[in-house]
């Protein structure tokens, strides 16, 4: 799996693991008076958020990505449905060259 396909994916792993803590985890530890799903799921969430950290800054230096997409991809991170759309516009903007992944590359209309 490439860096860039593996931080995908986890940031869709975030991004539903973000989902779940606001729209499931939360709501059952308010009106369910069930604060754990809270910690288990928050735990989850929290791993998560810190791979996908490091994977973007890992991603930075090593694509070179310039430093305002690093940083929407940060803001993305804690946006519900943020992941999602950073996903799809990574996915457009991946080329493969010469069986390598590259992504930013400007095509030629």
């Amino acid at each position: 799996m490439s860096q860039i396909r593996a931080f995908r994916m986890t940031g869709l792993a975030e991004g539903v693991s973000f989902l779940t803590l606001l729209c499931i985890a939360m709501p059952m530890k308010y009106f369910m008076g069930m604060p754990e799903v809270v910690r288990v799921v928050g735990a989850i969430h929290g791993g998560l958020f810190l791979l996908y950290v490091g994977l973007l800054a890992m991603l930075h230096v090593k694509q070179r990505w310039p430093v305002m997409f690093s940083l929407y991809a940060l803001v993305a991170s804690v946006i519900p449905f943020g992941t999602f759309v950073l996903d799809k516009y990574l996915r457009e903007k991946e080329v493969v060259v010469n069986g390598r992944e590259t992504s930013f590359v400007k095509r030629e209309a």
